[in-house]
């Protein structure tokens, strides 16, 4: 697979010619100084690819071109906003950038209560605490009746906490799961000069009586509005796993298990309407079997995260060693290997090593810690590659 890397454009701390010494190939990055909705230009696209082109790299994937969250709750602007994301699809393929991710999560892309976790090792890792997320939801939003989407021993534990945190505490959840881990992604959610719960809530109550059916309508009403598009301009638009696997603050998800993904592949039937293989966000989740999943979806793969999770008893779960966890990568790259050769693969979250903390990264971003995933990945690549050659597997 194509070794690519998750590049924040030119105000990133890692720049491209740190990406090439450490063998990367092609870069996968987004428009993110523009608001979520506005239409992508020829021009706008054509600097930042001339750009990573002149440093010897190629723009391999978009990620992502957001969906503005009208669409996915099916607002007066609807279509509008979908006419500018058609808009931008065809100025990516006049282009020549043609791989495009996406997802269709509602209001909150991904969700990490602490972004430190410490590890034996001395290392951080990203980690999700079911009881702290609860919390948030229960003692900080108050979103109505949210108590009764936890079970009682998740309730006792949320118990425990309010008992012992303080206003530092709170302020931590806030700042890990409203603005560091949302405000770098989608855009909603930056600096701190506004009220980062209000606005939570005004988006959160966008969603009010959307249901997971509901939501599924509104996927595949933006699907066939944008397919005659990637039909047109050989685009392929590979939709993101949830992240977690589950629902959350009373929001439907709809990727976030074979049956969902088997039913937005059938939805619309287009081979130009795929999926990007997040083995993190996947793994994340006790119901999902990667391997088997791999197989099942190679043919409509057209994007592969290589990471993986931990799950952990009470419902947590935290980012794993590339070489641990259950997403068992090595037998995912021998299916995707096999499937395409050229697929584009990214090693996703990587930890916190060697003074990364003190370099302002984006969390789960890393330098040092990627650089590491990158090489645990190459090389299960490499053995990958000598078995197909050999005829070994």
């Amino acid at each position: 697979m194509e070794k690519d890397w998750r590049w924040f454009g030119r105000k990133d701390k890692i720049t491209l010619p740190m990406l090439r010494q450490i063998g990367v190939e092609g870069i996968v990055t987004s428009l993110h100084d523009l608001p979520i909705g506005e239409v992508w230009t020829v021009g706008q696209i054509s600097e930042v690819k001339d750009y990573i082109e002149a440093n010897g790299l190629r723009w391999s994937v978009v990620e992502s071109l957001p969906v503005s969250e009208e669409i996915k709750y099916a607002g007066p602007r609807r279509d509008a906003l979908i006419e500018n994301y058609r808009q931008s699809l065809a100025n990516l393929g006049k282009c020549g950038v043609r791989t495009v991710c996406y997802n269709f999560m509602p209001v909150i892309d991904w969700i990490r209560t602490d972004l430190e976790y410490p590890c034996p090792d001395g290392s951080t890792s990203l980690y999700f605490d079911l009881a702290e997320f609860a919390y948030f939801d229960i003692h900080i939003l108050e979103r109505k009746d949210a108590a009764k989407d936890y079970s009682r021993d998740v309730l006792a534990r949320v118990k425990r906490l309010a008992e012992s945190f303080t206003d530092a505490d709170r302020e931590r959840l806030i700042d890990t799961i409203i603005i560091k881990t949302q405000g770098f992604v989608n855009g909603n959610f930056a600096g701190h000069d506004f009220d980062p719960v209000g606005l939570f809530r005004e988006m959160l109550s966008k969603f009010e009586g959307i249901t997971k059916d509901a939501l599924r309508e509104n996927l595949r009403y933006f699907l066939e509005a944008v397919m005659p598009v990637c039909e047109e301009y050989g685009i392929r638009l590979c939709i993101h796993p949830d992240d977690p696997p589950m629902p959350v603050l009373g929001l439907p998800r709809i990727v976030t298990s074979a049956e969902d993904i088997e039913w937005i592949l059938k939805a619309v039937d287009n081979p130009h309407s795929g999926l990007t293989f997040c083995a993190g966000s996947l793994s994340s989740g006790a119901h999902n079997e990667l391997v088997p999943m791999a197989r099942r979806f190679a043919s409509r793969t057209f994007f592969v995260h290589l990471r993986s999770c931990d799950v952990l008893p009470g419902g947590n779960f935290m980012e794993a060693s590339h070489t641990a966890g259950r997403a068992h990568l090595v037998e995912l790259i021998r299916i995707f290997e096999k499937q395409d050769p050229e697929l584009p693969m990214r090693v996703d979250h990587g930890k916190t090593i060697l003074g990364d903390e003190a370099c302002g990264y984006n969390p789960g971003y890393s330098f040092h810690g990627r650089m590491l995933a990158l090489g645990q990945v190459d090389g299960m690549m490499a053995a990958v590659r000598n078995e197909i050659e050999h005829k070994l597997i």
